[in-house]
Formats: structure tokens, C-alpha cells, sequence
């Protein structure tokens, strides 16, 4: 973060101080008191359960120099009426006064944003100084944060762009207006508050058309419903995928024994092979967009697939664990939707070894939708997998789907048990649900055992 007195935050944020105006704010701003660096900002919010101004002395001991809060607290504050509001101000002001030298990139989609966004930022951390979503904190209050981590020398900023409801992305977007907007796909994500895909599909399209003037739109060339994007912004606009009119091109796409992807990328007249040490066939289309991201922001071909082939992926996704005892675990715990379910399944056939297990939590967040799309999982499952576990009651229609392949068990520590006394040499374990599964928590198990 650049160097702010609390003055100088309360005259952008119309807030007032509490404490030594003089004190100055160096580091970046946090969510979690127990996080703050020294001359970092803690930002406090009241809660339903706990107030958050209450833990500002626990921030200060971790280091940090002031609060940015709707009350004095035991820290120098800046008081203001809305704390998010006053958060995004903030963060507005600070990418605003560093847009000189900054490119900032939106990513968004109904699935594969946040390893899309890791990948991207590798490749633009590999050109110059870059920074980018920590994690999947892609909300009102996650991309703040990380444009508050931005400095002089930031060169590129990436921002994983979520959306629970129409209106989301266009807030996040007239934040830092990107000069890059990148859009995966439009698939069921957050049914239960979008209701049909149009409105998902409207959702996804803000960020074309919050792009910053002549900014660069990446859409999914086989993805009709994203690439028929390209009529919402009249600036230029890349496309990447399989398809032949891609811009950015996945060609000539195989596997290795642990399903890894290897391909050739192709952008006008330039070529490059890439090896990508993720798990899954998907993660092509992912590489070609942050690929094709990388070209609009001036960085040659060659230079992205190199980085590609050293990328990895946030915590509990797609995560390949290798156990002593010849079990292989893919942790994909962290969320999921039926599109990267069966793509997550898909992975887990194409990896070479014994019986496939595929441990399957409830997908939330899908409305009317989501008995259909739990039973359609479930037969995928059954068509890629020796054995369907379904976990929780959310997940019956996964195991109805899955047949006589399926096991249900009624919580984690059911499965944990299950799974401790029949797991053999050489068997391979997919763990995959939404977040409020804690599906994580059986992944952890089996590594832990191990």
C-alpha cells in the first residue's frame, strides 16, 4: 500500500480521526485483525456475533498502525458512518493514483476463475512486479483488500471478479475499471440468487462492459453465451479455446499418467508448447486465457507458456497429494458447481492407477435446478469412478444418480471411518463439494493419515 497518514485517509474516506492524525498507514489493510503487518490497517466492522472494533488491540499487536472503523478504538481510527464504503473509497483512490503505471485485469466466470486469476498471475508476476486476489476473496470487501496492496511498483493488478447477483460485478468493476476483462464461462454457479442462466450471463457481461476505455475483452470461443459478449463492448477483443476461430488456440491437447495436461498454444503466427503441472484436461482453456491475457498486456507468448509450466493453484483446488502409502488424493475441496464437478471427475478418470473413489458433497446454490443437476453428477460419477461416496443429506441425489455404484454416509466422520478401513495401495480419491460441505475436512484426514 502507499504510504497514508490517518489525515490523509479520513479527507479521501470523509471520515474524521480519532487519535494522532500524523500516524501513518504503510502496510496493507486486513480483514482479520491477527493478520496485520507492522503499519498495516486493520478495517472493523460490527457483527451480528462479534464486533470486530473490539479486537482492534490484538491487531495492534500483530503490528497494525491504525483502524479503519465505524467507532474509536483502542488503536489511532479513522470513523466512518459505513466501514465498506469507506474501504472502497479507499482502495478506489489508492489504483486510481497508481493507474499510470498500473494494468489492472478482471477475471471472471462461472467456474475456473480463481485458478484461472493464480495462472495469470504468474504468468504477469514472471513479466513485472504484479498483484492478485489472495485465495477466492472476490467480493465487496475481498477486492478492496487486494487493491489496497498495491504500491508504486505494482505493475499489474489481478482481480477474480465473484458474483452472487446481478449488479455484483458492475460494483466491482467501476472500482478499478479493467483494462483487461476476462470472462470463462457462463455455467449454474449462484442459481438460487441469479434464477436462469441469462441472468448469470448478464452477470458475467458486466465486466466487459465496466472495461476501461479501449480495454481488451478475453471471451471463451466455445462458450456461445460468453462469446456472444463480444457485442457488449466495441473495444478490441481476444478469444481463446478449441474452437477453430480462437484467437489464442488449444491444439493438439494430451495427457500424462497423472492426467496433466501438455498442448500447443497458437496467437496469430506464434507457437508454443506447454506442459501444465495442474491436474486436469479444463486447465487447457484456463492456460489459453490467461495466455491470451498476457498478449493484451504486452507480454510475448513464449514468455506466458514458460511461466505457465511452473504455475500453481490456491489451497484445495485441484490438489494432487501423493501419499506414502500409494493412495493419491486430488483435494477440490474448497467449492463446487456441476460444471467443475464433472470436470473434477473427468480428472480423476484420466489419471493412470486402481480404483477410482470419488467423495462427493452437495453443490449449493442451485435452486430449482438442483435435484436434476445432483442426480445428472451422480451418474457422471458412476460413468468415471469405481465408487461414489455421497456425504450429508444434500448429496442423496448424487447417490441415486450413481446407482449401485454408490455408498451414502451421513457426515465426514462417517466417510472418514469408511474410507480409513478400506483404502488400498494404489487407490485414487477425488474430494469435491461446496465450501459449506467441509468436505476439506476429509481431505485433511487422509493426508494427515498418511
Amino acid at each position: 500500500m502507499i504510504p497514508l497518514s490517518l489525515a490523509e485517509i479520513a479527507a479521501i474516506t470523509a471520515g474524521t480521526v480519532a487519535g494522532d492524525p500524523a500516524v501513518e498507514v504503510t502496510a496493507p489493510a486486513v480483514l482479520d485483525g491477527r493478520l496485520a503487518e507492522p503499519g498495516g490497517l486493520f478495517v472493523a466492522f460490527p457483527g451480528e456475533h462479534a464486533d470486530g472494533h473490539d479486537f482492534a488491540a490484538q491487531a495492534g499487536l500483530a503490528g497494525a498502525a491504525a483502524v479503519l472503523g465505524c467507532k474509536p478504538t483502542a488503536l489511532p481510527t479513522v470513523v466512518v458512518p459505513d466501514a465498506q464504503a469507506a474501504l472502497q473509497t479507499l482502495a478506489a483512490h489508492v489504483t486510481a493514483r497508481l493507474r499510470n503505471g498500473l494494468t489492472v485485469i478482471g477475471v471472471t466466470g462461472s467456474q475456473g476463475k480463481t485458478g484461472t486469476k493464480d495462472l495469470i498471475a504468474a504468468v504477469l508476476t514472471a513479466a513485472a512486479p504484479s498483484v492478485a486476489t489472495h485465495g477466492s476473496l472476490n467480493n465487496e470487501l475481498g477486492a478492496p483488500i487486494t487493491m489496497l496492496r498495491t504500491d508504486t511498483a505494482t505493475r499489474y493488478l489481478v482481480l477474480e471478479m465473484g458474483a452472487r447477483r446481478v449488479g455484483d460485478i458492475a460494483a466491482l468493476a467501476a472500482l478499478a475499471p479493467p483494462d483487461i476483462g476476462v470472462v470463462l464461462n457462463v455455467g449454474q454457479a449462484h442459481l438460487t440468487f441469479m434464477q436462469t442462466r441469462e441472468n448469470i450471463a448478464k452477470a458475467k457481461g458486466e465486466l466487459v462492459q465496466g472495461l476501461a476505455p479501449g480495454g481488451t475483452a478475453i471471451l471463451n470461443a466455445d462458450d456461445p453465451r460468453t462469446a456472444a459478449m463480444r457485442g457488449l463492448t466495441g473495444g478490441p477483443v481476444l478469444t481463446f479455446g478449441r474452437a477453430p476461430h480462437a484467437d489464442v488456440r488449444v491444439l493438439d491437447l494430451t495427457l500424462d499418467r497423472l492426467g496433466r495436461p501438455s498442448f500447443t498454444l497458437r496467437a496469430a503466427d506464434a507457437e508454443a508448447r506447454v506442459a501444465l503441472p495442474l491436474l486436469g484436461a479444463h486447465q487447457a482453456l484456463n492456460a489459453a486465457a490467461a495466455a491470451a491475457a498476457a498478449l493484451a498486456a504486452g507480454v510475448p507468448l513464449d514468455t506466458a507458456a514458460a511461466a505457465l509450466a511452473t504455475a500453481s493453484l490456491s489451497k484445495r483446488r485441484m490438489e494432487l497429494h501423493e501419499l506414502a502409502g500409494g493412495v493419491t488424493v486430488i483435494d477440490d475441496s474448497y467449492n463446487a458447481n456441476p460444471e467443475s464437478t464433472r470436470a473434477a471427475l473427468d480428472a480423476l478418470a484420466a489419471i493412470e492407477g486402481g480404483r477410482r473413489i470419488a467423495v462427493l458433497g452437495e453443490m449449493t446454490e442451485l435452486g430449482d435446478a438442483a435435484e436434476t443437476e445432483h442426480v445428472a453428477v451422480g451418474a457422471r460419477a458412476a460413468a468415471r469412478a469405481d465408487l461414489v461416496v455421497t456425504v450429508g443429506e444434500g448429496a442423496r441425489p448424487i447417490a441415486r444418480g450413481a446407482g449401485d455404484r454408490a455408498v451414502h454416509l451421513t457426515g465426514n466422520d462417517a466417510v472418514k471411518t469408511w474410507l480409513d478401513a478400506r483404502l488400498a495401495p494404489g487407490d485414487l480419491v477425488l474430494v469435491k463439494a461446496s465450501r459449506a460441505a467441509r468436505l476439506d475436512e476429509i481431505a485433511a484426514h487422509l493426508t494427515e493419515r498418511a
